[in-house]
């Protein structure tokens, strides 16, 4: 009998150390031998916890909200630990009060709902608060009856539940709220279950915390861009005004100013037009993270769109002696899209080929229908971008290490505002690139309506 449970217990720990779960083992008689096999289940308990909680960190690690970690917290420890509610309630006024945030529970009603409010002080609460340290209720019922004052334990009660244990939610050393566990069933909770609920506790607290310094970074970036927004906005008139009267003394003093004073006046409008550039680029940027980016789609012919473009694009490709092709696929079916928008990204993919490309050297405008889409492409003869620089390039304000031919200048905000503009249009922007052989875009628009939106974030 003894040699069977040998071989019981040495088969589960074979089966533990692959990951297995091992079920119930034989342990009787109660004996030296049997204590073994109690051991074993200890263990496998512990390995179990281990492994939730190793879990439930690796998934707040890679983005779990709140709401998504106490459904896999309420999902997934039922198996090692009691409960059959799970509730979290978060202090508010600067810790004056006590709110319900959130709560799971197996029963079918909930009395005690999400905005429930009370006061911390001269609470039951307040002590765990205090000294940092889990409370356990075994008997709800006769909780109430010492305290009738209790609003909270009465709902609990309504809810069917009969004990309970809180543990606090503590941040840095900071006191921030509660997790409360509730049983259905009297003298479900022992101080051996402190431990493992006090550690679900501070991966809460983490989550917690991520989400307040996501808010506050989410306010410091809203206030960022409406900064931006009122600034630039502030900043156009002037500056084109400054513009329009530089514009006006070429064009009414030709002929009677000398050539420095031709110059002079030539680098005001030069630069005037820069800063309205970028001007432009920083409003959209800001109505883009705001959510704000607006387009006015109409039925468009691409055929006689993209030539109408590639007439443009060709003279500003010649005054950097570049050559400029267009290919444009016959019976290409009317597509919808922002007229003045795809310019802009057009706009912004041609002057980049110009930027990055040496005189003598083709750039090439390809439009075709693909399947269900528009491809657009943009290929130059350039330089080509390092493949490890090739994430930063939709990224605003980055830069890569590729310098422009001829000295250009540039915001860094060009194909942050491309990429957000293709993806408003339902569509995919994607490059590829070579060093020393060139750069290409690809675009692919959807040619049939898809559920749009006009406003993005």
């Amino acid at each position: 009998m003894a040699d069977k449970r040998l071989e019981e217990y040495r088969q589960a720990l074979i089966d533990l150390r692959n990951g297995k779960i091992i079920g119930s083992i034989n342990c009787e008689p109660d004996d030296e031998l049997s204590a073994l096999g109690r051991e074993i289940i200890r263990l496998q308990k512990e390995l179990q916890e281990l492994s939730l909680l190793d879990d439930l960190a690796a998934k707040i690690n890679t983005g779990l909200n709140l709401e998504e970690v106490l459904d896999r917290i309420f999902d997934s420890f039922q198996v090692i630990i009691p409960y059959d509610r799970i509730g979290v309630a978060l202090l508010t006024d600067d810790g004056k009060n006590v709110r319900s945030f959130s709560n799971r529970s197996r029963t079918p009603i909930i009395k005690l709902k999400e905005g429930y409010s009370a006061r911390l002080k001269n609470s039951s609460l307040e002590k765990i608060i205090r000294t940092g340290q889990p409370r356990i209720i075994n008997d709800l019922e006769k909780y109430l009856a010492d305290k009738p004052s209790s609003a909270s334990t009465r709902l609990i009660l309504s809810e069917g539940m009969l004990s309970s244990l809180t543990c606090p939610l503590i941040i840095q050393t900071k006191p921030v709220g509660f997790i409360f566990f509730s049983s259905c069933n009297k003298n479900t909770y022992r101080d051996a279950h402190i431990e493992l609920f006090q550690k679900i506790a501070d991966q809460v607290a983490v989550i917690i915390e991520k989400s307040r310094l996501y808010q506050n970074l989410a306010a410091l970036n809203d206030e960022k861009t409406n900064f931006l927004g009122i600034a630039a906005h502030d900043l156009r008139s002037p500056i084109g005004v400054i513009k329009s009267y530089a514009d006006i003394l070429l064009a009414g003093l030709a002929g009677n100013l000398t050539e420095q004073q031709t110059n002079i006046i030539k680098t005001i409008e030069n630069n005037c037009t820069r800063m309205l550039n970028l001007i432009n680029d920083l409003l959209d940027i800001s109505a883009i993270e705001s959510g704000k980016l607006t387009l006015q789609k109409t039925k468009v012919e691409p055929s006689i769109f993209f030539a109408n473009y590639a007439e443009n694009a060709t003279r500003l490709a010649a005054v950097k002696s570049i050559r400029f092709e267009t290919f444009i696929a016959p019976e290409i079916p009317p597509i919808e899209f922002d007229p003045n928008r795809i310019t802009q990204v057009l706009d912004n993919l041609v002057s980049n080929a110009i930027k990055f490309s040496l005189p003598g050297t083709t750039i090439t405008l390809t439009v075709k229908a693909t399947n269900k889409n528009l491809e657009i492409r943009v290929a130059d003869q350039g330089q080509g971008i390092p493949h490890a620089e090739i994430s930063k390039l939709f990224k605003p304000f980055s830069r890569t290490s590729v310098q422009p031919t001829g000295g250009e200048k540039s915001t860094g905000l060009g194909l942050a505002i491309v990429r957000r503009i293709v993806q408003a249009h339902n569509g995919k922007i994607q490059v590829k690139s070579e060093l020393g052989q060139g750069t290409e875009f690809i675009i692919h628009l959807p040619l049939t309506s898809k559920k749009s939106f006009d406003n993005i974030t």
